[in-house]
């Protein structure tokens, strides 16, 4: 106990002189991840007013786990593992709310464009028409014809906004959409015509997507299993088959470092199998 106490309160120290000889060299990593993780946030309309705070909270949070394991655990492999693995938990989390709003952004698309070609056809121009858009859509569809008729009654060229919205939200659908847009006011064609067939495009998209989405949908619950088999299997054989061997995997530094490379393993494993049965076409 007391030997613990001492490499504590070593460990500790050692921590506290690094982190004031290093102050700017923190400071500085403190402010590229906070400012990494603005800049995503509010692509997402997500408020950063406590952002600050957030960060401070994770980094310790991610000490206290490696110091938690390496001094509390006496284990070095699963500090660093499960450090490592909660300093990548924001940018997991930001990924996956992008995917989201992604994913909700193209479901809307194709009623927000049949009205489109529905305000044009009364009469509105285009930019009269995203407005209504703008007012009438839910969200997080209405947000981003909300920027876009922000800045285009800033002055900025109609086809300049559809180009950034474009870049900003990286959807194939809006990709069609914008590209039919300039088109169809270069070549001085119908547009509400344009809209519509490109609408039923988009609408024939999602019918396949939602197909392949339900016809995967037992591949996924099965990667799910899979990647909580071998858990079940550990728990098998350290209550039933072999606690002693099993109980080694805890207490030796080499079954530490071989629980920890199966970890990782299974985590690449079903993060790689979500890839492959990712629905988009």
């Amino acid at each position: 106990m007391t030997w613990a106490l001492l490499g504590t309160a070593t460990i500790g120290a050692s921590l506290a002189l690094a982190a004031l000889a290093g102050h700017e060299i923190l400071a500085d990593g403190v402010a590229f991840i906070e400012n990494d993780l603005r800049d995503k946030l509010r692509k997402l309309r997500v408020s950063t007013r406590h952002l600050h705070g957030w960060v401070v909270a994770w980094l310790i949070a991610i000490v206290a786990t490696f110091l938690g394991f390496t001094v509390g655990a006496g284990s070095l492999p699963f500090g660093v593992t499960f450090g490592l693995m909660l300093f990548c938990v924001p940018w997991y989390w930001v990924r996956r709310r992008v995917e989201k709003r992604r994913l909700q952004i193209e479901d809307q698309l194709a009623d927000a464009m049949v009205s489109l070609a529905s305000a044009i056809k009364a009469g509105l121009s285009l930019g009269q028409a995203i407005e209504i858009l703008a007012d009438q859509c839910p969200r997080p569809i209405c947000e981003e014809f909300r920027q876009m008729v922000g800045e285009y009654q800033m002055g900025k060229p109609l086809e300049r906004v559809l180009i950034e919205t474009r870049d900003r939200l990286k959807s194939e659908n809006f990709a069609l959409f914008a590209a039919a847009m300039q088109a169809s006011r270069e070549s001085g064609g119908r547009l509400n015509e344009t809209v519509e067939r490109i609408a039923h495009s988009v609408m024939e998209l999602q019918r396949l997507e939602r197909k392949i989405f339900s016809e995967t949908a037992q591949a996924r619950t099965s990667a799910v299993y899979m990647a909580l088999a071998p858990f079940a299997v550990m728990i098998m054989y350290y209550f039933f088959i072999d606690p002693v061997n099993t109980e080694r995997l805890f207490t030796t530094v080499p079954g530490q470092l071989i629980l920890c490379t199966s970890l990782v393993l299974n985590l690449l494993a079903y993060l790689w199998a979500r890839a492959i049965l990712n629905s988009d076409i």
